[in-house]
């Protein structure tokens, strides 16, 4: 399973239209996701990587195009996303000029998880 698969797998909600152009989008990556496997073992997680991917897959769904990351701005990774917890993502998407601004900010059980600040651009493939 790719990344990509992985996450539009654990979508369960989403995208909703939240208030200031905010769409919120819910995800749940079960126990049994391939994701886990060797991450760590013991004490599954989700790898980083994933928090990043998500609100770039998530820009991608709200702009209907596809985005490649030009720049990683910030990345702040607050707790870990553990099996089977449900990850909400509050994603608000801005274009000036030719430069997309995702900005993503993540939560558990309404405690703050993450964020992330991506620079993209349309992808030529």
């Amino acid at each position: 399973m790719t990344m990509r698969q992985s996450i539009a797998a654990a979508l369960l909600v989403g995208p909703r239209e939240e208030s200031e152009g905010r769409r919120v989008f819910r995800f749940r990556f079960g126990a049994a996701d391939p994701v886990f496997a060797g991450h760590f073992q013991g004490q599954p997680l989700l790898p980083g990587v994933f928090q990043l991917e998500i609100a770039r897959l998530a820009a991608e769904w709200e702009l209907g195009m596809p985005l490649q990351i030009r720049e990683i701005p910030r990345a702040k990774f607050q707790r870990p996303f553990l099996p089977d917890e449900v990850v909400k993502l509050e994603l608000r998407v801005t274009e000036t000029g030719g430069s997309i601004t995702a900005r993503a900010h993540y939560s558990i059980a309404d405690r703050p998880a993450g964020e992330t600040i991506l620079s993209l651009c349309r992808s030529q493939t």
